[in-house]
C-alpha cells in the first residue's frame, strides 16, 4: 500500500446556511468549542501563512491566544521570519484543522501588533519558563549548537531568581482581522461543504457564500 492507497469517507455531519450564526466569530467559537468539548489535543493550534513582498510563502503552527469581533491574536517574536514577513507584507492566513470532528476553518485578512498593554498582559500570565524563553531565543536566527541556548537560558534563571521577568521589546501579539472566514466540513465522495463568510472591509457586512469542494 502506498500514500497514493490511504483514503477515509467524511459522513458525521453536513453544513446548512441556515443553521449557521450571522457572525462568523460566534460560528468559530462553536465549532472551538465543540473541538475542546471532544477533548482533541491542542485545538486553539493553527497554521499561520505569511508571506515576503515578492510572493514567497511560509507556514508554521502557532497557537491561538484570543479572538473577538476584532480578530484573532497570537504571540511571537517581532524579530524572527514570521516578524519580518508580516512587517514588509502584512497579511497572512489561519488554518484550524480538527481531523476527529472532519472540520477545517481558514481565515483571511490583515495584520497588526496588538497594543503593548495587551502584549504585557499575556506575556505576565506565561510561566516563568516560557518567559525566559523569550529572552534567550534569537528566533529564526542561525545559533551554533543546543549548549548554546541552554547556557543563555541558564544565565536568565541566574538574573531572575525571584520570577520576575519583563516582556522583551522584541516579543508581543499580532491580531488578524478576518476578510475571510471558511467553516470546511467534510462530506461523502469528497463533496465536502465549504461556507465562506466575506467582506470587503473590516467594517463591512458579513456576506455568507456556498463554494464547491
Amino acid at each position: 500500500m502506498t500514500i497514493a492507497d490511504l483514503r477515509r469517507e467524511y459522513a458525521q455531519r453536513g453544513l446548512v446556511e441556515a443553521e449557521m450564526n450571522s457572525d462568523p466569530v460566534a460560528q468559530f467559537g462553536h465549532w472551538l468549542a465543540a473541538a475542546l468539548d471532544a477533548g482533541l489535543l491542542e485545538p486553539y493550534a493553527m497554521t499561520l501563512a505569511t508571506a515576503t513582498p515578492d510572493g514567497r510563502p511560509a507556514a508554521r503552527m502557532v497557537l491561538l491566544r484570543g479572538y473577538d469581533d476584532a480578530g484573532f491574536v497570537f504571540y511571537t517574536n517581532y524579530d524572527g521570519r514570521k516578524g519580518a514577513e508580516l512587517a514588509a507584507n502584512p497579511w497572512a492566513a489561519l488554518v484550524f484543522y480538527w481531523a476527529e470532528l472532519e472540520r477545517q476553518v481558514r481565515v483571511e485578512g490583515s495584520v497588526a501588533p496588538v497594543p503593548a498593554a495587551e502584549s504585557d498582559a499575556y506575556f505576565a500570565s506565561r510561566p516563568p519558563g516560557s518567559r525566559l524563553g523569550a529572552w534567550a531565543s534569537p528566533q529564526s536566527r542561525v545559533i551554533p549548537d543546543r549548549l548554546t541556548l541552554e547556557a543563555r537560558m541558564a544565565a536568565l534563571q541566574a538574573e531572575h531568581p525571584d520570577g520576575d521577568i519583563p516582556r522583551p521589546p522584541h516579543w508581543g501579539g499580532y491580531r488578524v482581522t478576518p476578510l475571510s472566514i471558511e467553516f470546511w466540513q467534510g462530506r461523502p465522495n469528497r463533496l465536502h461543504d465549504r461556507l465562506r463568510y466575506r467582506r470587503d472591509t473590516p467594517a463591512a457586512p458579513w456576506l455568507l457564500e456556498r463554494l464547491a469542494p
